[in-house]
């Protein structure tokens, strides 16, 4: 494993960090009603020393696994689910010993201080101290107000926050984009390559919280032979390789692909960056965020283990309300510049991510506190420019018509007693016959391309009733509207898609229950004018204004509006058989839901940051409706051009009542009838959909 070269100086910083700190339990220093959270705090250090010790010297991966569990178990316990309602990182607790705003203050110091278990892992000594500086800097002012008998203003801890934030913003960004783009931090990837996989006790090597999931999804990985993991892993980076392929883009100029995963899956994992060795381009593995300046939200954008509490994450969200104003946007985005560009041959060469998501832990829908941070609007206008800002500046080093990506995903065993067979029925389902599902397709996209709009509509209980308007094709024996999509960058196969024109594209979207990012959201419904959202609402909360906040927050990403950046028509009903027979609809990730019916993005196109890049269909025909209203801005103003966001809502079949191409002269062919396929030439994509459920199967034997 290799160590962090570090300076003299940091070490002794360290060294004094740690002498100090140890010493803190044993003192009374501070006012009594604070010194049980800086002794809970500074005893969570000493904890997490005492791991880095042992990764230093070797003996923590000779521990025994019974030993690994405790361990753990012990560094993330206090954020677990019931010890979470007596853990400072929940802003209710903290609200309750501090108050409201120092509550928030040092729950967020607290949050900071949890990312030293994944430094301790790396041997990030850097990263240790400057979180120990910190703590102990905050420690001294409530020391000091306990000696002039005085209280400590909010005020003072926020400044104390803020300076580290801004001080180190710089570092710790530079950190974080070598992190993404350099092979040679190669942390995750030396204990994939170097550890037995066979040995379960690998996975505490990694700093992450492991659970069942993680474990079980290693032996059964371990259970299956080499062949069914190569055939596995070859899934996967076909599809990344064919996704240069379909987009004319020359794969030999790269020379490092992205993997990013969760823990459990490194079997798979290893296989594949043998594959994409083979293809010139290696492995990148970089871990999720652990600072504030890196985080977004509570989304994990990298590799990582199980997630300890999804509820602490989401109260963490808005952390930023605590530090961010134009000054530290400006310091980021400087900094995300001078990053790149120091990073530039790395950047240039860089091929785009390839993604493994899981699905089948239990749903999660979050509790909204009022002891949260919440952006102002000024601060969500600022987050905003960030996004904007900041994303141009990756695309300038990573350019969007030289990039690719693909997606899999695949259920852990919290999905339930019948895993296995879910684990096989999504192998299969990422394993269709996409000669056939291009066949199909390509008959829906020659009827959706006589149409001048497409009109969808819900059945029952489903109140959707929208009109999309579609491109003029002006050569359409050359030219389409819509994207045949295989088995390439969105495993698993199953959809046509395009870029609406925004004019004309009005009605209501409505959904009964969906997932997006990982929330739920109840009863949503959306409604469209010329492409734009201008009205939304869900059934989360008691309260109206709450539900629009949660939406606005999760969906909008605090914008006024967005508008359609995609329509689709998912394909896949194997998938949507797996989902009806197992029933974990509500457990299966946008990546195939999307496939399981027509979907509609909310934020930027498809092709964004590669407008000017022609696509084809197999057929040889030009994908002409890469662009909307919004998009064509850039040739103007990028900032205006890019959202940063794109959302995919999907109206299962049982919830379709109709979608139709309309013509010019108003005539209708339709596509989908009361959620099955209507279309001549479509009709085997119905076999799935007749198909008995498991149980139907065991009453007819």
């Amino acid at each position: 494993m290799k160590r962090e070269e570090t300076t003299e100086l940091v070490r002794e910083r360290f060294l004094l960090c740690r002498e100090r700190i140890e010493s803190i339990p044993e003192e009374t220093a501070v006012a009594e009603q604070y010194r049980e959270y800086f002794v809970t705090t500074a005893g969570f250090i000493r904890m997490v020393l005492e791991v880095y010790d042992k990764v230093a010297d070797g003996s923590y991966a000779k521990l025994p696994i019974e030993k690994l569990q405790v361990w753990n178990r012990n560094l993330y316990g206090n954020i677990l689910m019931p010890n979470y309602d007596r853990s400072y990182g929940n802003p209710d607790c903290a609200a309750r010993a501090f108050g409201a705003e120092l509550g928030q203050l040092v729950s967020f110091l607290y949050t900071e201080v949890r990312g030293l278990i994944v430094f301790a892992f790396e041997q990030k000594v850097w990263d240790m101290t400057v979180i120990c500086e910190l703590f102990l800097e905050v420690y001294s002012l409530f020391e000091t107000a306990a000696q002039e008998h005085g209280d400590v203003r909010p005020a003072e801890v926020q400044k104390i926050l803020y300076w580290y934030l801004s001080d180190y913003c710089a570092e710790m960004v530079e950190r974080r984009t070598l992190d993404a783009l350099d092979p040679e931090r190669s942390f995750a990837m030396d204990i994939i390559r170097k550890w037995d996989l066979t040995d379960l006790r690998y996975l505490y090597q990694f700093g992450e919280y492991v659970t069942e999931n993680e474990l079980q999804t290693a032996e059964f990985l371990n259970s299956l032979p080499q062949e069914q993991i190569d055939a596995m892993a070859r899934t996967y980076t076909e599809g990344y390789r064919i996704g240069f392929e379909v987009g004319r883009k020359d794969i030999t100029k790269k020379k490092t692909v992205n993997i990013r995963y969760q823990l459990g899956f490194e079997r798979m994992i290893k296989a594949a960056a043998g594959q994409f060795e083979a293809m010139g381009l290696k492995p990148v593995i970089y871990r999720a965020a652990a600072h504030a300046v890196n985080k977004r939200q509570h989304m994990r954008i990298g590799f990582f283990g199980a997630v300890p509490n999804k509820q602490y994450d989401y109260d963490h969200r808005g952390d930023a309300a605590l530090y961010l104003d134009e000054d530290f946007v400006k310091r980021k985005l400087r900094a995300t510049q001078v990053a790149y560009e120091k990073a530039k041959e790395l950047a240039a060469v860089h091929g785009g991510p390839a993604v493994v998501e899981v699905f089948g832990e239990k749903p999660f829908a979050p509790e909204a506190k009022e002891s949260c941070c919440q952006l102002s609007k000024k601060q969500q206008k600022l987050q905003i420019e960030y996004n904007n800002e900041s994303g141009q500046i990756v695309n300038r080093y990573i350019k969007g018509e030289e990039r690719s990506f693909t997606i899999i995903a695949y259920p852990v065993p919290e999905i339930g007693e019948k895993f296995a067979k879910i684990f096989r029925e999504t192998v299969k389902i990422n394993t269709l016959d996409y000669k056939l599902y291009q066949r199909i397709q390509q008959t829906i996209i020659e009827a959706l391309d006589q149409g001048v709009k497409v009109r969808i509509k819900g059945r029952d209980a489903n109140r959707t009733d929208l009109t999309v308007a579609l491109h003029e094709l002006s050569d359409p024996a050359k030219q389409t509207n819509f994207e045949n999509c295989v088995a390439d960058v969105n495993i698993p196969v199953g959809e046509v898609f395009t870029s609406p024109v925004l004019k004309g594209t009005n009605g209501t979207l409505h959904v009964s229950s969906v997932y997006l990012n990982e929330l739920l959201y109840k009863d949503l419904e959306i409604t469209f004018k010329d492409g734009m959202i201008t009205s939304y609402r869900c059934g989360n909360f008691d309260a109206e204004e709450e539900n629009r906040a949660y939406i606005r927050e999760n969906v909008l990403y605090h914008r006024e509006t967005l508008p359609m950046g995609e329509f689709a028509i998912g394909t896949n009903t194997t998938a949507y058989r797996m989902a009806k027979t197992y029933e974990i609809a509500d457990k299966l990730p946008i990546l195939i839901a999307e496939k399981m019916g027509p979907h509609f993005a909310v934020g930027d196109t498809c092709y964004s940051w590669a407008e000017d890049t022609a696509v084809y269909n197999p057929d040889g025909r030009e994908i002409i409706a890469r662009d909307n209203e919004v998009s064509i801005l850039r040739k103007e103003d990028v900032s205006k051009a890019y959202l940063g966001c794109h959302t995919d809502i999907t109206i299962p079949y049982e919830e379709l009542g109709s979608i139709r191409a309309v013509k010019e002269d108003g005539t209708e062919i339709e596509i989908i009838k009361d959620g099955r396929f209507v279309l001549p030439g479509t009709e085997e994509l119905n076999v799935p959909l007749d198909e008995p459920l498991e149980e139907e199967e065991e009453q007819l034997q």
